[in-house]
């Protein structure tokens, strides 16, 4: 799938790599919080303990074949706040 378009689903791993103020685990993290929380709507694909590769995300969420719409990702990241504020240089 090509994340490019518009309105193409976005992997979690996708949807991570464009939080571009936070690293790319911390990102995924978040974006499994949310979609655990409710706040982000999602296709889950979650892993078996035995199976797991790479660092874990709550709930043994699949970060590659987890799929979120590009529009709910857009709702959510509009209305996303930052654990830490961006300092001011």
């Amino acid at each position: 799938m090509n994340a490019t378009e518009n309105n193409s689903p976005l992997s979690l791993q996708e949807a991570a790599r464009l939080l571009q103020d936070t690293p790319q685990h911390e990102a995924e993290l978040e974006l499994a919080h949310a979609i655990e929380h409710g706040s982000l709507h999602a296709n889950i694909k979650r892993w078996a303990s035995e199976q797991w590769e790479g660092q874990q995300l709550p709930g043994n969420i699949n970060r590659r074949e987890t799929w979120i719409a590009r529009d709910d990702f857009d709702t959510w990241l509009a209305g996303r706040t930052l654990k830490f504020p961006l300092q001011q240089g």
